[in-house]
């Protein structure tokens, strides 16, 4: 009789490993197979030559502040949580799961019509008005910050939140400040009235 309860108890770990592993693949590859492919390196081996000056990036001091200030938000998120065996189940996470689903359709979407867009996501041809760019000027960086934030909520963590938003708004609110400078130097003085 213990024979058997002890053989379940470990068919039962495993079957919830292999599901673990399962939906951490699935994650995985939505995640990275998109911009890979879009950025032409499953076509050829090679690397596609891009202007670097769309290379948008703050700082490296601001960069390293954005890093630590997000950490001590996770540090803070995890101290301010309830215990995670606590935090109810069921069909009270249904909205976490939607919010999560919700980040990855964004961040898929947005990442396809800027590639249909651009010459191979580098370099901007025209100005992307379709699918969410039509109301929502950088989604992929909303889709990080919504991301972050549905950590947060997981977790019932408010201060967190609030924390990381606030620390992720200021950081994008750098990067968008310097892409726009790109934009209207490529596209002219109509860039800002497009959207």
């Amino acid at each position: 009789m213990v024979y058997i309860v002890f053989t379940s108890i470990r068919l039962v770990k495993q079957a919830l490993l292999s599901n673990l592993l399962l939906l951490l693949s699935v994650f995985t590859w939505l995640t990275l197979v998109p911009p890979v492919y879009f950025n032409g390196y499953l076509e050829d081996y090679y690397a596609r030559s891009h202007d670097p000056k769309w290379d948008v990036n703050p700082p490296k001091w601001y960069c390293l502040l954005y890093c630590v200030e997000f950490m001590v938000g996770n540090w803070f998120a995890a101290f301010e949580a309830l215990e995670l065996h606590r935090i109810p189940g069921n069909w009270s996470n249904v909205g976490v799961w939607i919010l999560i689903v919700a980040t990855l359709l964004i961040q898929y979407s947005s990442t396809v019509y800027l590639a249909k867009y651009s010459e191979k996501v580098v370099v901007p041809t025209v100005v992307v008005q379709f699918g969410l760019y039509r109301w929502i000027r950088h989604p992929i960086y909303a889709s990080t910050m919504l991301l972050f934030a549905t950590y947060c909520i997981a977790l019932r963590a408010p201060l967190s939140l609030i924390f990381v938003v606030v620390v992720c708004s200021m950081y994008y609110d750098q990067k968008v400040k310097l892409e726009e400078v790109l934009m209207v130097e490529t596209f002219g003085e109509s860039y800002p009235d497009v959207l």
